[in-house]
């Protein structure tokens, strides 16, 4: 039987997802955030409060990079969930990583984290649900670490982890467990 639980916003998984971004003064600065992800194929919806030093960056600079966080840095990653630029204005020098200019948008790549969409601002929009980015994926980077000899991403060397909503928690993936459009293809006879 089942219980209703009200509502709430229960996925599950939610990505890991840092945005990183420049300041008006060069400052790098990075955000931890899970509610976001691909909306298009070339490109990404990140729904986040405007009061926040990432919209404001933004905003002003046109451009974001969306990197996958992974277990290695999950230290870092959580440390840009919990502080803010607002208030913290080395919180990026804090972490101790690393970030270069992209080559193709107005933003850092922070090197430390395996894969990374170079994104410009396609539109910011104000709904009554709050305030969302879209973002055109312009580039994607990857350690040659996660690529396999075809040089496509292996996703468990990503070594990436999600969040839950339910407990707040942090959770590795797991193993491959099927192949997309032939495991249940059988179903299809």
């Amino acid at each position: 039987m089942k219980k209703d639980l009200g509502v709430k916003p229960y996925t599950f998984p939610m990505p890991v997802l840092m945005i990183a971004t420049y300041g008006a003064d060069g400052t790098v600065d990075v955000m931890n955030m899970a509610w976001g992800g691909v909306c298009a194929e070339n490109m990404v919806a990140l729904n986040i409060d405007e009061d926040h030093k990432t919209a404001e960056n933004i905003k002003a600079r046109g451009a974001f990079t969306l990197s996958i966080a992974d277990i290695p840095h999950i230290k870092e990653a959580d440390f840009f969930g919990i502080a803010t630029g607002n208030k913290m204005p080395d919180k990026f020098a804090r972490s101790g990583l690393h970030a270069v200019r992209s080559e193709k948008v107005d933003a850092p790549v922070v090197e430390e984290f395996p894969l990374t969409l170079e994104c410009r601002v396609a539109e910011c929009q104000h709904t009554v649900y709050g305030f969302r980015v879209l973002g055109e994926i312009v580039g994607v980077l990857a350690e040659e670490a996660v690529l396999d000899e075809k040089g496509r991403v292996v996703p468990s060397r990503l070594n990436a982890f999600v969040f839950d909503q339910f407990q707040a928690g942090y959770y590795a993936i797991g193993e491959k467990v099927g192949q997309a459009w032939h495991t249940g293809a059988e179903l299809a006879k």
